[in-house]
């Protein structure tokens, strides 16, 4: 399957998104990497508002579509 990676990578984030919508784009991310691993940087308790970072590694090898230089 053919993928424009970047594209979707910057998409991530637009705002304001629904959650089901960033729900999908993320799983197909997730999905499509070979490794990944998440971290839960700062959680306030008194408004809700959390900081999740995802980082990982695309399966893209072989597909000349993607080019993550620029």
């Amino acid at each position: 399957m053919r993928r424009n990676w970047m594209k979707d990578l910057k998409w991530l984030e637009s705002t304001p998104t629904s959650p089901y919508t960033l729900q999908t784009k993320l799983s197909e991310v997730l999905y499509n990497s070979y490794s990944c691993r998440a971290r839960v940087e700062t959680v306030n308790q008194e408004t809700g508002e959390y900081r999740i970072v995802l980082q990982g590694t695309i399966d893209c090898c072989g597909e000349d579509t993607n080019t993550f230089s620029k």
